[in-house]
């Protein structure tokens, strides 16, 4: 029966599972990584965040059959996959964590690859890369401009590629999960913990139900949470773009008073007006960051919540009921 009561030991890994509208894989998911028998022991960590179909009553009942010890965390509410990850983070217990999607497109099987990678090369952080992703174009398009932001605005090893299918260490797991903020992005904080980084590169299979849950307004979300958790570089922009106006405004002042020294009419209409929203589109452009800053900074001093967990469950199956008794 599962138990409210905590773990005490530790175990070698922990693989914490974010689940939105996932009640048709997750089962699969975790009876495959049942299976496996990394050094130290597993625990899996399965996150309800406020989806909208039975995963959270199909988790339960996994919790129920479990034959691993396997901890169940239920959000009151949807509030994105990166603040389900750090919920789960925050219950992991073990040496290393690994978090992946509920949607089989990582192989349960490359689990084992990654963890030893992590734990028998002594890094910090090991990311997957894929030789052929199986997304939707417009997703791998966006995981690209995304990757490409990164280098710009976070102190991530150059050309390395941020997938949600990673390994961390307990310390960096125990740093990262002190951020409270209502906009985590985990690898933003991760560059900030450590660059004992490597990745290795693993298949990535098609999607076998339904549709990616990423859509244009959440990837947008993902990448203001980058922007501006993380970065000064959008107000410096747009210091530059103030700086390039005034200078243009200066050029064009200067033509004018040309053309009125040498008797020539000054320049129409149509001139003044391009002028004129050119400078105004940035003027807004400017004011639109700046208030991008400002909001975040309110809501995170306002006490906005990263995820409220309504419960938490951990089942720790009776001991003839384990797989690693029963092997």
């Amino acid at each position: 029966m599962p138990s409210l009561a905590p773990f005490t030991e530790t175990v070698g890994l922990s693989i914490v599972v974010p689940v939105y509208r996932g009640a048709a894989t997750i089962g699969i998911l975790v009876a495959a990584l049942s299976e496996l028998r990394p050094a130290g022991g597993i625990e899996i960590v399965l996150v309800n965040d406020g989806s909208p179909d039975n995963s959270g009553e199909v988790c339960r009942q996994l919790a129920e059959t479990a034959t691993v010890p396997l901890t169940y965390v239920e959000h009151a509410r949807n509030f994105g996959e990166h603040n389900a990850v750090m919920s789960g983070l925050r219950v992991a217990r073990g040496a290393y964590v690994i978090t992946m999607d509920d949607d089989l497109q990582n192989p349960p099987e490359e689990v084992l690859k990654l963890y030893d990678h992590a734990r028998l090369g002594n890094y910090d952080v090991v990311y997957t890369r894929y030789a052929v992703k199986e997304h939707e174009g417009w997703r791998n398009l966006g995981s690209r401009f995304a990757n490409g932001v990164a280098d710009l605005l976070i102190d991530k090893p150059k050309g390395l590629y941020l997938s949600s299918f990673r390994c961390m260490s307990a310390l960096v797991v125990r740093e990262i999960t002190r951020y409270a903020g209502p906009y985590p992005y985990i690898d933003g904080l991760i560059m900030q913990v450590t660059q004992r980084i490597d990745s290795i590169e693993v298949r990535h299979l098609k999607r076998v139900e339904g549709h990616s849950n990423y859509t244009l307004r959440r990837l947008v979300r993902l990448w203001l949470n980058l922007a501006t958790n993380f970065s000064l570089l959008p107000v410096r922009l747009a210091v530059f773009a103030g700086v390039a106006m005034g200078i243009l405004g200066v050029v064009a002042s200067l033509f004018v008073i040309a053309e009125a020294l040498t008797g020539s009419p000054p320049s129409g209409w149509a001139s003044t007006m391009t002028v004129t929203l050119l400078i105004s589109g940035v003027q807004f452009l400017i004011l639109g960051v700046l208030g991008e800053y400002v909001g975040r900074a309110f809501l995170s001093a306002n006490g906005t919540p990263q995820g409220v967990v309504r419960e938490v469950v951990r089942a720790r199956p009776p001991a003839g009921n384990r797989v690693e008794d029963a092997a």
